[in-house]
């Protein structure tokens, strides 16, 4: 008899520490949906503002098409990308790409970097910009836990019978990362 108290401790036991697995596998799933979330509001209003700062560039520098075109471009990729982490991520860094193009051509324009409208849109994109990497550290954060906790035992032995699989990470384009070279 006590065998089969034996067998049915060890079998509710087992029975718990799945429950146990599978509701923390959704906790960090939800947590990891709930970053990319904060993310793709703010890439939302970064490509939402592009329009505006393309408009004001281009009154001053009209001939300068193919930076435009390349915005044009990028913004377009970025809308289309969905909830595709993935392509946002590709999207995005087209997108910083093409930004820091269209930043170069409002160099050889002074008059331009002393426009109001524009010194405005410069000011919003860039506290849009540090509210992405902020959400993009807090991204690959749950990103990183989920990822580990699938990666430990006992959850690896449940995590893709329960259907999750590990989550990219977003990272900078590789331009991003070097430093800025100065010259004198």
């Amino acid at each position: 008899m006590s065998t089969v108290w034996l067998l049915i401790g060890i079998t509710g036991f087992l029975f718990l520490l799945i429950i146990f697995i599978y509701n923390r596998l959704i906790v960090l799933k939800v947590r990891t949906n709930e970053a990319w979330a904060q993310i793709d509001v703010q890439l939302k209003k970064r490509t939402d503002l592009v329009p505006n700062l393309v408009e004001t560039v281009k009154s001053y520098a009209a001939h300068e098409k193919a930076v435009f075109e390349n915005v044009t471009k990028a913004r377009a990729m970025m809308q289309s990308a969905g909830n595709d982490v993935g392509k946002a991520i590709e999207a995005n860094n087209m997108l910083t790409g093409a930004l820091k193009s269209l930043f170069a051509v409002v160099e050889n324009y002074p008059e331009l970097k002393a426009n109001q409208n524009f010194l405005n849109l410069q000011i919003e994109l860039t506290g849009i910009e540090e509210k992405i990497a902020y959400a993009r550290q807090f991204y690959n954060e749950t990103v990183r836990m989920y990822n580990e906790y699938q990666q430990k035992f006992p959850a690896v032995l449940f995590a893709a019978m329960f259907g999750h699989i590990r989550r990219q990470f977003f990272e900078i384009a590789e331009e991003e990362k070097k430093a800025p070279q100065v010259k004198f």
